[in-house]
């Protein structure tokens, strides 16, 4: 069942709410890292038009309910998200533990297959920080980004990776100092290479063990080198243009890159697969993100909103779907068109 191209613009109010409280949707927000422009050197915008279509396939024959989950990109101080359109009209949700927003549809009798897509424009900004500002710490409560300084499935918070984290960061005293020590750890540590098993699952102990991997496995072991010294870090998800403006490249893949938050002032970028790939950037992806990316969600082991029957999600890119109560396969495609 292939589900006609319809425009449909997503107000909140005509597609209602799901969910969790508003008070725990408004926790989740505050969990999504948010870089404050007094921190930040003038950058590039880059806007561009996006189409994400999600398909399920292999929908077992007589399902009589399939449910499918989209993450739906959104505002931020470096992201502007607009022109917001379905294929068919979702019901629109936020998760309670990093606010991700998500798209939801119910559907009846869906035959083998189902195509939904998800059309938006998108302003990024580059992020480039003025380090300076952040020498010294500012103190954010005890209690604040808790999500962010805890053990995810994947990404360990043990003894190794505390005694790890200590050597690495001996004599260093501020969190910016700390964390550049980590971010250099990881360059020296990783290699970026597909080409063996297990890549690509975002997990600590197979970058440890092997030492390559892509971008969620460098920033896995970032994410917990950082949280092993009490440092919040997290993890964001989402689509990768190619640098260069109008350059068509084959599109459907993702990229994943992380913050650390300075107490009391802001969080930081780093993209460490990237440094990785292009050392001549090295310097760059640290305090920096280019502007050829969108968010689609943050954070790992993601329970979605409503809930899903399934496990807790180990990051959220592309479509899931239930039918029956049970995962389907799913996949994407994008493509995108510059606007300026």
């Amino acid at each position: 069942m292939k589900v006609p191209i319809v425009k449909i613009i997503c107000l909140l109010a005509l597609a209602g709410t799901l969910g969790s409280s508003a008070t725990a949707a408004q926790a989740g927000r505050e969990n999504q890292q948010t870089v404050k422009k007094e921190f930040l050197k003038p950058g590039d915008v880059r806007s561009f038009a996006i189409e994400y279509v999600g398909k399920v396939s292999e929908i077992p024959a007589g399902t009589k309910r399939l449910r499918v989950w989209l993450p739906v990109p959104q505002d931020s101080t470096v992201q502007s998200i607009k022109e917001l359109s379905f294929s068919q009209l979702p019901k629109l949700g936020t998760e309670p533990k990093y606010g991700n927003k998500i798209a939801y549809w119910e559907i009846e009798n869906p035959g083998t297959k189902v195509e939904l897509s998800m059309k938006f424009v998108c302003s990024r900004q580059e992020i480039h920080t003025d380090l300076d500002k952040l020498k010294d710490d500012g103190k954010d409560s005890a209690e604040a980004f808790g999500v962010f300084k805890r053990a995810d499935k994947l990404v360990l918070v043990d003894d190794e990776m505390k005694k790890l984290s200590a050597t690495i960061t001996a004599g260093k005293t501020t969190t910016l100092d700390k964390a550049k020590a980590i971010y250099d750890y990881v360059l020296g540590k990783m290699t970026y290479d597909k080409k063996h098993e297990g890549w690509g699952q975002g997990s600590t102990r197979h970058a440890c063990d092997v030492g390559k991997g892509n971008c969620t496995d460098f920033h896995a072991l970032f994410n917990s080198l950082c949280r092993a010294q009490g440092i919040a870090s997290g993890f964001e998800i989402g689509l990768y243009l190619p640098y260069e403006k109008g350059k068509q490249e084959p599109l459907g893949g993702y990229h994943c890159w992380a913050f650390f938050r300075v107490p009391g002032k802001t969080w930081v970028p780093v993209d460490c697969s990237e440094a990785g790939r292009f050392t001549e950037y090295r310097e760059r992806f640290f305090g920096g993100h280019t502007a050829n990316r969108v968010t689609l969600s943050t954070g790992r082991d993601i329970t979605l909103t409503p809930k899903q029957a399934g496990e807790p999600l180990n990051y959220f890119l592309n479509p899931y779907a239930e039918a029956d109560g049970k995962p389907v396969k799913t996949e994407k495609s994008w493509s995108y068109r510059d606007l300026n």
